[in-house]
């Protein structure tokens, strides 16, 4: 095969993976930032369930800062590096245990 199918098909194998990105109802947003907001309080990690072009992505952190006018979530990774999220892009959140 050329290497410009086999870029395509890798490509098109990519792309039947993508799912729709789900809606949230005010309930669930709600619990998220009551989760949140209390995590923040107790010094809490969190597993956060994300949005990201088509994929569901996990990671586990803390969270350090709540930008209200940029709708944002800063958190901070067992790496220590930050981390902005979009609330948008928040599916779930839970405590890490």
């Amino acid at each position: 095969m050329l290497p410009e199918h086999v870029k395509l098909l890798r490509g098109f194998d990519r792309d039947q993976d993508k799912v729709d990105k789900p809606i949230l109802d005010e309930n669930q947003l709600e619990e998220i930032n009551l989760l949140i907001c209390e995590a923040m309080e107790y010094n809490q990690a969190i597993v956060f369930t994300y949005f990201e072009r088509g994929y569901y992505r996990t990671c586990i952190s803390y969270a350090h800062y709540v930008d209200v006018i940029k709708q944002e979530l800063r958190i901070i990774d067992f790496h220590n590096d930050e981390i902005k999220l979009k609330y948008e892009e928040i599916i779930n959140a839970k405590f890490y245990t």
